[in-house]
């Protein structure tokens, strides 16, 4: 198959926000609206594609890490190094110079989420399941920054990234007992330092990431091989989503974080919510079942 090489020129500009770290979008097949946060702003945000409407609230918290979709409709949020859900919060992890970064919820309500250095160069951080009952399990350490985490459409693989040791890896994933095994490098970028970001998977089973300080985002076969990149008019894409009424549009977070004034100046995009039709359709977000 020939890479599919999409220029910029396809890409819009969904919210013209100004985010210092836009990050996590999940689109809400309920509300038809797209969620996401700016993690160093402490917002959590939302857009009406048929209003315009573009609604941000702000959080008492140091960073707003993540958030998920819940089973009742709220959301799942993650502030420092604790979840909150309505009137509950569970704590994850205490005593390190950590916070809490990407997560996903798979197929039976389970958050998967893992940590991250502050300093963005020790392996303190790990990965963490997460029940509705608030029961926290953690899977493994050795992690610097937490990305990344997708299923496949069939439950049966699980993607992690670490943007700061620049890999990403698969699992075998199963799904009623909520266990990964068999880790196998899925994509590796240790030589030339990229930094793969956020992910999300398409209906057949392409795993699209973005690339923190590349400038673009790529869309991975099962296999691991690349066959399609999208060049973006910013530095910074964080993460991704499809939304959209028929899940075909493709929605991407950026940052206007470790820019300078003269990045940002010719960067006017930068910290907005970008949106690209027509590459993929997505699968609806999974929910968190609370108990």
């Amino acid at each position: 198959m020939t890479m599919n090489s999409i220029s910029p020129g396809k890409v819009e500009t969904a919210i013209a926000s100004t985010d210092i770290l836009g990050e996590t979008p999940l689109w809400c097949d309920r509300s038809r609206k797209l969620w996401w946060i700016d993690i160093d702003g402490r917002l959590h945000q939302s857009f009406d594609p048929a209003t315009g409407a573009h609604h941000v609230t702000s959080y008492d918290c140091q960073f707003l890490g993540s958030q998920a979709l819940a089973a009742d409709g709220s959301h799942l949020l993650a502030q420092d190094l604790t979840l909150h859900h309505r009137q509950t919060v569970i704590d994850v992890e205490y005593g390190l110079d950590n916070r809490l970064n990407d997560g996903r919820v798979d197929a039976r309500g389970r958050l998967w989420i893992g940590t991250m250095d502050n300093q963005l160069h020790r392996p303190n951080g790990a990965l963490f399941r997460v029940t509705g009952d608030g029961q926290v399990a953690r899977i493994f350490g050795d992690v610097i920054v937490t990305n990344g985490i997708a299923f496949s459409p069939d439950n049966r693989t699980l993607y992690f990234t670490d943007t700061r040791r620049y890999r990403t890896w698969a699992f075998d994933f199963d799904l009623d007992d909520g266990v990964i095994r068999n880790r196998g490098l899925f994509a590796d970028y240790s030589a030339s330092q990229e930094r793969p970001d956020g992910a999300c998977v398409d209906v057949a089973g392409g795993l699209w990431t973005a690339f923190f300080s590349g400038g673009r985002v790529a869309r991975y076969r099962p296999d691991g091989t690349i066959d399609t990149v999208i060049a973006l008019p910013v530095t910074n894409p964080t993460c991704l989503c499809f939304g959209g009424s028929d899940l075909k549009t493709l929605f991407v977070t950026t940052a206007r974080k470790f820019l300078d004034q003269r990045q940002l100046s010719v960067e006017p995009q930068a910290g907005h919510v970008l949106a690209i039709h027509g590459v993929a359709q997505g699968l609806p977000e999974h929910r968190f079942l609370a108990g």
